[in-house]
C-alpha cells in the first residue's frame, strides 16, 4: 500500500516495495561477545545497534545555568567574559557590580518542572529518543556528580536530579530511549586550563573530572546515547577516548546497546566514531554511507533558550518538516532542540512546533518494512507527480496517507513514472 498525506503544504507517497536500503556500520550482529581493541580500526569495527537508524527523530535539550540569564545563547559565560560587547553591556545593565556566572545557579529553580509531562510531549512529537546536556561547557551537572562539588543541581540550584528524574520519566512513561549530552571540557575549570597550558601534554583534568563523569553517567543512569562534545580543542589521545570506548563496548552495562557519536578529540569528527555529525546543523543533501544526525535546533540563534528570541527566530512547522524530509531521505537521523526555560518550563512555541511534528506523522505510525516515502513540499504542477525511483514493481501498491483518493499512474523505462493525483477526492488536512 502507498500512502501519500498532505499537510502545511506537503505531499507524502509511501510505496511498498522488496527494496531494502542497507548503510555501512548499521547491520545487526550479535557482538556481545566481540572484544574492541582501544584503537579506531577496532572500535570502528562495531556495528550500529540497529536500533538507532531504525528512530529517525530525537529530541535536543539544552538546559542548564545558561537558561537563567536566557540570553544571547548558552554560550552566555564564554561570551560574557570574552567581553563580546552584546554580553557586556546586558549585564552592566541589568545586574550589579561583582555578579557572577555563578550567582545565576540560584536562580535556576526549575519549580515548574515536570518530567511526566515532559515525556508525553515528546512521545506525542513522534521522536523515538532523548538526549539531555548531562553538563555543557559551563561545566554545571544536572545530576549529583561526585567530582563536580557544589556546581551541580543538587548542591545549587533547584535541588534536585534533573537529569535522573527525567530518565525515569522517559523509560517508565513512554518507550522512547535515554541518552545524555556531555561536554569533555569546561571553560573555566582550573584543571583544564592548567592541561592546556602545557599543549595538553598532562591529562589532570580528564583523570580527575571527564572520565570519571563518563563512567558515572554510564554506571547510574545507563544511557542508550553519549552524545560527546567540547573536544575539539584537544587530541583523542589527550581524551583518552579510544580507552573509555573500549570499555563501553567491552564491560559497560550498556555494551549491546549504546550508541556514540563522533565528537572524541580534534580531527575525530566524520572518521571515527558510531554515527557521525560533523559538526552542528550537518546536513549534507546526498545519500552517505555511513549513518548520520542532523542536529539541529528550533531556535535558529541559540541551543538553550533566549528570553530575547523573536518569533522569526523559530523555524516554522513547514520548514521543521522540510528539514525532517531532508535528513531522514538521505539516511540521517534528526535530533531536534529545545531550551527549557530556567524554571522548567518548555516554552509554548516549542511544544506547538513538536506536537506539529507529531500530528503530521501520525498515520505512518503502524507502517510495515519495505515503504518508501515521498515527500513532496509544494504542490505539483498541473497534478503530475514525476519521480526517478523507486521503481515498482506488479506487487507495488500505492496510496495516500491520510485520503481516499484514486492513484492513477503510468511508468516509462521502469525507471520514471507519472502519478496523476486527484486532489480534491483526498479529504487531506
Amino acid at each position: 500500500m502507498v500512502s501519500v498525506r498532505w499537510m502545511l503544504n506537503s505531499l507524502v507517497l509511501t510505496v511498498i516495495t522488496s527494496t531494502l536500503v542497507e548503510c555501512e556500520n548499521t547491520t545487526p550482529a550479535n557482538h556481545t561477545d566481540v572484544q574492541y581493541n582501544a584503537t579506531w580500526e577496532s572500535l570502528d569495527s562495531r556495528p550500529l545497534p540497529p536500533w538507532y537508524d531504525e528512530a529517525k527523530i530525537g529530541i535536543f535539550l539544552h538546559w542548564g545555568v545558561f537558561s537563567v540569564p536566557g540570553f544571547g545563547s548558552e554560550w552566555f559565560w564564554q561570551r560574557w567574559k570574552g567581553n563580546y560587547s552584546e554580553y557586556v553591556e546586558f549585564m552592566d545593565r541589568n545586574y550589579p557590580p561583582g555578579y557572577t556566572y555563578q550567582d545565576f545557579a540560584r536562580d535556576f529553580t526549575a519549580e515548574f518542572y515536570n518530567p511526566d509531562d515532559w515525556a508525553e510531549l515528546f512521545q506525542s512529537s513522534g521522536a523515538k529518543y532523548v538526549v539531555l546536556t548531562s553538563k555543557h561547557h559551563e561545566g554545571y551537572t544536572l545530576w549529583p556528580s561526585s567530582v563536580s562539588f557544589s556546581w551541580n543541581s543538587v548542591d545549587v540550584g533547584p535541588h534536585r536530579n534533573l537529569l535522573g528524574d527525567l530518565a525515569n520519566s522517559i523509560r517508565s512513561k513512554t518507550d522512547l530511549k535515554f541518552g545524555v549530552y556531555h561536554s569533555m571540557f569546561e571553560w573555566f575549570n582550573p584543571l583544564y586550563m592548567r592541561d592546556k597550558s602545557t599543549n595538553f601534554s598532562k591529562q589532570t583534568f580528564v583523570g580527575h573530572k571527564t572520565i570519571p563523569e563518563l563512567h558515572e553517567l554510564v554506571n547510574t543512569y545507563k544511557p542508550d546515547v553519549i552524545w560527546s562534545d567540547g573536544d575539539a580543542e584537544a587530541p583523542d589521545s589527550y581524551w583518552t577516548s579510544t580507552d573509555f570506548l573500549a570499555w563501553l563496548y567491552n564491560e559497560s552495562p550498556v555494551k549491546s546497546t549504546v550508541v556514540v557519536n563522533d565528537r572524541w578529540g580534534k580531527g575525530v569528527a566524520c572518521h571515527h566514531g558510531g554515527y557521525y555529525t560533523c559538526n552542528d546543523r550537518y546536513n549534507p543533501g546526498v545519500l552517505l554511507k555511513h549513518k548520520w544526525e542532523n542536529c539541529m535546533t528550533l531556535d535558529k540563534r541559540s541551543w538553550g533558550f533566549r528570553r530575547n528570541a523573536k518569533l522569526s527566530d523559530y523555524l516554522t512547522t513547514a520548514e521543521l518538516i522540510q528539514e525532517l524530509a531532508e535528513t531522514i531521505s538521505c539516511g540521517g537521523n534528526i535530533l531536534i532542540n529545545v531550551g527549557p526555560t530556567k524554571d522548567g518550563i518548555i516554552a509554548p512555541i516549542f511544544e506547538e512546533r513538536l506536537r506539529d511534528l507529531g500530528s503530521w506523522l501520525k498515520g505512518s505510525e503502524n507502517d510495515v518494512d519495505q515503504k518508501v516515502y515521498a515527500i513532496v513540499l509544494e504542490w505539483p504542477k498541473e497534478r503530475q507527480l514525476l519521480l526517478g525511483s523507486p521503481k515498482l514493481t506488479k506487487d507495488s501498491k500505492l496510496s495516500i496517507l491520510g485520503g481516499t483518493g484514486q492513484l492513477e499512474y503510468n511508468q516509462e523505462n521502469e525507471v520514471i513514472f507519472k502519478l496523476l493525483i486527484q486532489f480534491e477526492d483526498c479529504g487531506l488536512l
